[in-house]
């Protein structure tokens, strides 16, 4: 394991590169494929549906051909007296009969001449219960006094003006098992007082039926015809005939009433579009459902297209493999001789080999190394000087009895049990000790000085009360400009020890803005106010610092600010005895990167 790891480690960079390389070709070449494949289904998608709405209303105007031609018969029957008295007469003589019944044959045979295109039966059936049927094989499955009570028959002669179209399972039937019928029935009535006096039947096998729209269809791309219940009497789909499905009822007079092209659903759990068109001369809703994923099957080899990106992302990959190691292998020895130098031990210079731009590098890297030897001693001899320094000006910075006053505050509230308030004032501490301390940068940004700011308040406002109060008005949009540290601090401490002496308590404003090209930091109290004598300049000399956390006075802030940006900068004191004293710091605009 050690070795492996040794290895992983030393090939680290390309690794990376090479798995970067990886992950973007394979998601790439994957991504374009989706895309592709999705633009490529969306655009078939849409042909396919302007296509079908074609051929729907191509297997609607079939329908109402057929529809005329059963019309055109039954009007045809009815306008005939021979069979109007074939239908009412009374019996006869049998050689009577005989030739009643061949010239009965010869005038259906002649008015159903027009569907002579369509495996049909045609029937009709009297009131005085004479009947006769062109092909008795497709017929209603049932006898002449069975099929005068039945249903279909009294559907039609309740509505005798109209051709009506109804569906007969006829499972139940020996002759005609799993043979459904659609059977077109229209009563024979006298035009002159509507008297009912027989039932035509044109009677076809749904096998038949469905020859006007089958050749049509295609996998993925099915017809189904409902009738007004929502049962399908007819589809290229055997599996749907004889079922009701409510759901795709609703979805057909969706279409129809809100005159849609189509709707994207689910129907019988596949994801299809469906087109839609209402035949009234059937009663039947005519459904064109398309199987997106079995009509995208036809035209989109999925297996093909994987094999295809996956070897287009294996070739890809050989290349940056190459490519990768070539460009990397030098590096890597490199970094392997760089590694060698030891801690503190800058005499391990590199042995340059391998491109231009690596043997650049090891230059630049032994180069270095005669620059650290120099600069390391001088380097020595300066931090002593520094931290020497800074030692000194921290010892200047912390106010012994500020130390021992906020602690002896602490261990008060800890004796008075209150120890969340003990812990904040702790917090609080800890904050001015780490600015004044833990971090030795010049400035500070406007949002860090405001949490020393309010550090100090609070340590102040936990051991002499809230009779002070101070509020904090700065613009969000100074929050990151640079300060010199504990700029504004003095002139609280001064406010809070200097400004309340009579007045007892009182509010203290500090409030940071931009004013021009200037970054304007105020201190306004509503205190006890001083008068400013002329030649200090708008400064008064504090006169004692006792209670100080640092030892910056107001006339050190002023020479401060002068000296770091020029005499344009610096503190502005004005003061009114009784009505306060306002603090006006003006500072140059200085972000972070800028400083």
């Amino acid at each position: 394991m050690r070795i492996i790891y040794d290895k992983l480690k030393w090939h680290s960079l390309f690794l990376k590169i090479f798995v970067v390389m990886v992950v973007s070709i394979a998601g790439v070449t994957m991504l374009t494929s989706w895309l592709t494949i999705n633009m490529t289904t969306d655009v078939f998608m849409k042909t396919f549906g302007i296509t079908n709405s074609k051929v729907v209303n191509q297997i609607k105007t079939n329908f109402e051909t057929f529809n005329y031609s059963v019309v055109t018969t039954a009007g045809e029957l009815q306008q005939s007296g021979s069979i109007k008295s074939f239908l009412t007469g009374p019996e006869v003589d049998s050689v009577t009969t005989a030739r009643m019944y061949y010239d009965i044959s010869q005038q259906v045979k002649m008015f159903g001449s027009v569907l002579d295109s369509y495996s049909v039966g045609i029937k009709i059936l009297g009131v005085n219960g004479r009947s006769y049927s062109t092909n008795s094989n497709i017929a209603p499955p049932m006898s002449d006094q069975e099929l005068k009570k039945h249903e279909i028959t009294m559907i039609a002669q309740a509505e005798p003006k109209r051709l009506i179209y109804q569906y007969y399972n006829s499972s139940l039937n020996p002759d005609y098992q799993g043979k459904p019928l659609i059977i077109a029935t229209k009563a024979l009535m006298e035009r002159s007082t509507g008297v009912v006096y027989g039932t035509m039947y044109v009677t076809m096998f749904e096998r038949d039926f469905k020859q006007l729209y089958n050749n049509m269809t295609s996998e993925g791309n099915d017809i189904a015809l409902l009738d007004a219940s929502g049962v399908i009497v007819s589809s290229n789909r055997e599996d749907w005939i004889g079922q009701t499905d409510v759901s795709l009822m609703g979805i057909a007079q969706k279409i129809v009433s809100e005159q849609i092209d189509s709707l994207n659903v689910n129907v019988m759990g596949q994801d299809s579009i469906v087109l839609s068109e209402y035949m009234p001369d059937f009663g039947y809703y005519l459904v064109n459902v398309i199987d997106k994923k079995a009509a995208m099957g036809q035209i989109l080899d999925h297996k093909a297209v994987t094999l295809i990106t996956a070897a287009i992302v294996v070739i890809a990959l050989i290349i940056v493999f190459l490519i990768t190691r070539k460009i990397t292998k030098s590096l890597t020895m490199l970094v392997r001789q760089m590694s060698k130098v030891t801690r503190n031990n800058f005499d391990n210079y590199v042995k340059i080999k391998g491109s231009y731009e690596i043997r650049e590098l090891g230059d630049a890297y032994n180069y270095m190394l005669d620059e650290i030897h120099d600069y390391v001693d001088k380097l020595v001899e300066t931090q002593k000087e520094q931290r020497n320094a800074e030692l000194a000006a921290l010892q200047r910075q912390i106010n012994p009895h500020f130390l021992y006053n906020t602690l002896a505050s602490i261990k008060i509230l800890v004796q008075q049990g209150s120890k969340e308030k003990a812990a904040e004032t702790i917090n609080a501490l800890i904050v001015l000790l780490q600015n004044a301390i833990g971090n030795i940068n010049e400035t500070n940004s406007i949002e860090e000085e405001m949490v020393i700011l309010k550090s100090y308040v609070y340590i102040n406002q936990v051991r002499y009360g809230e009779r002070i109060r101070v509020y904090y008005f700065i613009s969000p949009d100074c929050l990151e400009y640079q300060v010199p540290k504990l700029v504004i601090q003095p002139f609280i401490e001064n406010a809070f020890f200097h400004a309340f002496n009579k007045k007892g308590e009182g509010t203290i404003q500090v409030m940071v803005h931009k004013e021009a090209d200037s970054l304007v930091c105020e201190v306004n109290d509503n205190g006890d106010g001083m008068e400013i004598a002329a030649d200090h300049q708008g400064l008064p000399y504090m006169r004692g610092k006792r209670q100080l956390f640092s030892g910056i006075g107001v006339k050190n802030v002023h020479s401060r600010i002068g000296l770091l940006y020029g005499d344009e900068y610096g503190v502005t004191i004005s003061s009114q005895l009784g009505e306060g004293t306002k603090v006006n710091i003006r500072l140059p605009l200085i972000m972070k990167d800028s400083h």
